[in-house]
């Protein structure tokens, strides 16, 4: 197995690692433990905006990325270590065993002390709280196998980054189930840090097996970059990548109330429409018609919003209420 040394924290150059080592490493079983600076990462058959606080995310700036594999959204941050398995496989292989892979990081912890167990499809838990969640995604006869390891993490923070507002939305998407979670660190019997984890881990996970590490060239790490730019860090990929769904927002002003009902495709307004008991001086649905086929995101909205006197509409609103009205 090899081990691919990787000290970058940036979430969309960790994914297009990920990806990209999957795709060129095609003769080798890989590892890759890493670590991110703050962000959600997003499952890939997920709906982001039902998944993220969005307001939140944006005021402490953290990063908002899409993985490759499916399962639930979750929170990375320096206190949290990453694992990556990509192995090859049989042809025709199918389905998904995790234990697997979530076998060293159990026996790692019972060598520090600490009594962790597999639990449900992808979680291991400590007396029932979960600090490591699994997902798995296959490409041809190659299988990339990653999960979270909640060392030192900022669980508050995951709170309130993964609580979405209680806004109205229909969606295909796939939700994530909460759990109660824990951070390692709060059951160790001896105090140790997580490079020192990441240390004992690595050791497990080439406990008699052979150990080659390798750090990726120069023309290989602009090739992750490239990956990065031109697919992770994009919009497209981010947020419209998410399922279909429709959404609803409601509000009452001193000059009435108002509800927008939104049809959102491949991250884009398809359909809406407005109503309420305000006066309108033109009719709202022109205001509605004029909005489909802008991108569902803050920047987009605000400069659509810009460019036109909503008082023609909306004359008692302000731009920054109706702006807030349609993302918070």
């Amino acid at each position: 197995m090899l081990e691919i040394i990787n000290l970058n924290t940036d979430p969309f150059y960790n994914l297009a690692l990920e990806e990209y080592c999957l795709d060129h490493f095609l003769q080798q079983d890989i590892l890759i433990l890493w670590q991110n600076t703050p962000a959600v990462i997003i499952g890939r058959n997920q709906n982001t905006r039902e998944e993220i606080n969005s307001s939140y995310v944006k005021e402490k700036d953290i990063k908002v990325a899409r993985r490759l594999s499916g399962g639930g959204a979750v929170y990375h941050d320096r206190g949290n270590l990453n694992f990556t398995f990509i192995i090859n496989e049989g042809p025709g292989a199918k389905g998904f065993e995790f234990t697997r892979f979530t076998r060293p990081v159990i026996t790692a912890l019972a060598q520090l002390g600490v009594q962790a167990e597999d639990n449900g499809r992808n979680d291991i838990t400590i007396a029932g709280k979960k600090f490591s969640g699994n997902a798995q995604y296959r490409r041809k006869n190659r299988l990339l196998h990653h999960g979270t390891l909640l060392f030192a993490s900022d669980l508050k923070q995951m709170v309130q980054a993964l609580n979405a507002p209680p806004e109205k939305i229909l969606s295909k998407g796939v939700k994530s189930i909460r759990s109660r979670v824990t951070n390692i660190a709060e059951h160790l019997p001896a105090p140790i840090d997580i490079m020192t984890f990441k240390q004992i881990l690595t050791a497990t996970i080439f406990s008699g097996r052979q150990q080659e590490q390798y750090s990726l060239s120069e023309t290989e790490v602009q090739a992750v970059k490239q990956l990065q730019q031109e697919k992770y860090e994009t919009w497209e990929f981010v947020y419209g990548s998410s399922p279909p769904f429709n959404i609803e927002k409601k509000a009452r002003f001193d000059w009435g109330s108002i509800k927008i009902q939104l049809n959102i495709k491949n991250g884009r307004i398809k359909t809406a429409a407005i109503y309420g008991d305000f006066f309108a001086d033109q009719d709202v649905e022109e205001l509605a018609r004029k909005m489909e086929g802008l991108k569902y995101e803050e920047s987009s909205l605000k400069t659509f919003l810009d460019k036109m006197d909503i008082a023609d509409y909306l004359p008692a609103a302000t731009k920054g209420d109706f702006l807030r009205l349609l993302i918070d």
